[in-house]
């Protein structure tokens, strides 16, 4: 019985690694997020651990940078991206991940 409640539990959590939410970001302008430049355009944002994967939805190419997890006592509705202005593009200070109680510092 041990036996299948270990086996049960490692299932589940498996499936919930594999099913990774991700969010859409769209960009306007160069924008730096953590140690990664990103172009102007559309995004899905994954989290694996304590790193954010950026991933091109019009294109192949990944971006990973590290990320500050943290989490919130109340969840976010949607999900926004707070940045500033840097020299030429924006500097992004956060994203709150909608549906989730996640926020992500850089």
């Amino acid at each position: 019985m041990k036996k299948l409640m270990v086996a049960g539990v490692l299932i589940l959590s498996s499936l919930s690694i594999l099913s990774a939410k991700s969010y859409s970001i769209m960009l306007s302008s160069t924008t730096k997020a953590g140690s990664v430049q990103l172009k102007p355009g559309e995004y899905k944002l994954t989290v694996q651990g304590a790193n954010a994967v950026f991933t091109e939805v019009n294109g192949s190419k990944s971006y990973t940078t590290p990320v500050k997890v943290q989490e919130v006592d109340k969840k976010f509705t949607d999900t926004r991206v707070q940045s500033n202005k840097d020299g030429d593009g924006e500097r992004i200070d956060e994203i709150d991940l909608g549906g989730s109680k996640t926020k992500l510092g850089f």
